[in-house]
């Protein structure tokens, strides 16, 4: 059944679609400090660097802390309010509030509009909650402000999945390997779409 196929593709994908990477490993649950102020170039050119350096990394361990890495630049936030409230988001996740969750992060996108990990994770939230329209509605602005966002793109495509879209779904995760060619379990659900949607070579 689609359910118990996409069971642990879920979890993994949440990971990826969910995840605002702090700059240690193990540490993406914790909530975003203040970033160094830095102008919207530098921090531009350190992303296109940093997926040059995806999209080429020669092994899942190079490819992983440059994930990280970009991880990193997507959490922080110059604004203090939004850090703060973002901490906030986080003791309401691990108190299982998720309505608070949700309108904290109501508050984080109307203070700062551009901060893609608000965005993220709610969307992460909605999509927990099966409110597909609304993590959709997420996913498209996080997209608009960030194409490469591998995490929202393998998000959009583990819905798609979800309500029986597979040739749209295989398209997003094809776009989501253009961008970072070893995310983690999307070859093999390309190959799998691949061969249900076109058909096996022959």
């Amino acid at each position: 059944m689609r359910t118990r196929f996409l069971a642990p593709l879920a979890a993994c994908l949440i990971v990826a679609f969910a995840a605002q990477a702090a700059a240690e490993p193990g540490s993406r649950l914790d909530a975003p400090k203040p970033a160094p102020k830095a102008s919207r170039i530098d921090r531009a050119h350190n992303l296109d660097f940093l997926f040059g350096a995806l999209k080429a990394a020669p092994d899942d361990t190079i490819a992983k802390g440059v994930e990280q890495r970009i991880w990193a630049l997507w959490s922080a936030t110059p604004s203090d309010t939004a850090a703060l409230l973002m901490s906030r988001v986080k003791t309401a996740i691990e108190q299982k509030d998720i309505d608070l969750a949700i309108k904290l992060l109501d508050a984080i996108v109307k203070v700062k509009p551009d901060y893609i990990e608000a965005w993220n994770r709610r969307a992460i939230i909605y999509y927990m909650k099966k409110d597909y329209g609304r993590a959709l509605a997420d996913i498209r602005q996080v997209l608009k402000l960030e194409p490469r966002h591998f995490g929202a793109l393998s998000g959009l495509g583990l819905i798609l999945q979800d309500i029986g879209d597979d040739k749209q779904a295989l398209e997003v995760y094809r776009r989501a390997l253009a961008v970072y060619p070893r995310l983690e379990r999307i070859p093999d659900l390309v190959k799998t779409l691949q061969e249900k949607v076109e058909g096996r070579d022959i």
